[in-house]
């Protein structure tokens, strides 16, 4: 009986505007191959014009995937709720196993591990995990750059997380940057607009914390 192999990476983890991103793919052994001649690669090692023509050509040639998209207000509520961002993507992850996962065959999936405890963290994915009787887990670090399955899902992610972003700057215009805390353009937009754009912001970050306080000192001032 054929393995099938079921690839699982995030994009959009740090930022502090727009969405977190999951994305699965599952692939045959001979796709796993054509992937490769492709070079298929982690989204961080390709150009956005390269990555966007192989995000097509892999939902293309895929036997399925699974894209879900983690807004900053689901985020923020599972802090509220004292779930970490690890376990998040572990809930999220193990969604899309249960979506995928027909239970007909065998299935390897390999995910790109957040956390530095992988022991752990396998073993709070499993608990969310429908059923386990046909899959074979394995959670490692630097998967996206050595599994071509979990390569092609950090595509597809990296690809989801620009559309997201693209969405916003169109609503609220090009100054809120890369939405990471390291691009200076969004700390600026940020800082001057913390308290505005419901569902924007993740306002469990400290980022938005800080500038948040700031701006409500700046308005007692008056």
């Amino acid at each position: 009986m054929e393995i099938l192999l079921l690839g699982i990476d995030d994009s959009g983890r740090g930022p502090v505007i727009g969405p977190m991103i999951l994305a699965g793919c599952l692939i045959d052994k001979k796709t796993e191959e054509e992937f490769k001649r492709l070079r298929v690669r982690d989204s961080k090692q390709i150009t956005p014009r390269r990555r966007e023509f192989l995000a097509e050509e892999i939902r293309k040639k895929v036997k399925a995937f699974d894209v879900v998209v983690i807004s900053p207000k689901e985020i923020d509520k599972f802090k509220d709720k004292g779930i970490k961002l690890n376990e998040v993507e572990a809930i999220m992850a193990a969604k899309i196993i249960n979506k995928l996962n027909k239970g007909k065959g065998k299935i390897k999936v390999v995910l790109d591990c957040p956390s530095t405890t992988i022991k752990k963290w396998d073993d709070f994915l499993k608990t969310h995990i429908k059923n386990l009787s046909n899959l074979e887990i394995f959670c490692e670090h630097k998967a996206d750059k050595n599994h071509v399955s979990v390569s092609a899902a950090s595509i597809l992610a990296k690809s989801e997380r620009e559309k997201q972003m693209d969405k916003l700057k169109k609503k609220y215009g090009k100054k809120i940057g890369s939405g990471y805390t390291s691009d200076p353009k969004t700390r600026k937009f940020v800082t001057k607009n913390a308290k505005n754009y419901k569902g924007l912001f993740r306002k469990s970050w400290s980022t938005w914390k800080k500038a948040a306080s700031k701006s409500g000192q700046k308005k007692l001032e008056f």
